[in-house]
């Protein structure tokens, strides 16, 4: 369960570090659109899940925590897959890459 929860970890930080590279490079968008107030509850829902997963992994019973583990690293793995070519930047598809990478180890 540690290392499920390392995973997740690793995963939160590399989006972090995505965001935190987007910022200093000045690349206030999301797909070329100026972010709103209305865009930003669904993206901080989608942003929660692996810190969600950290806390699950840990706490959970091993049957349903598995299952978890595998549903929740398929659906970031598809949802990565389809984002990496609208992204123009090197890094940004690089730690996309990297993070879908950890949900292929989280399966």
């Amino acid at each position: 369960m540690i290392i499920l929860s390392g995973l997740w970890v690793a995963t939160t930080l590399t989006f972090l570090l995505g965001d935190v590279l987007r910022i200093m490079s000045g690349d206030s968008t999301l797909h070329g659109k100026q972010i709103t107030q209305g865009m930003w509850l669904p993206i901080a829902i989608l942003m929660v899940i692996p810190i969600v997963m950290v806390v699950l992994s840990l706490t959970l019973t091993y049957p349903v925590i598995r299952w978890a583990n595998i549903i929740v690293a398929i659906f970031w793995f598809g949802f990565n897959l389809i984002s990496v070519p609208t992204y123009p930047s090197a890094y940004d598809k690089f730690l996309l890459i990297v993070s879908m990478g950890f949900n292929v180890l989280t399966i």
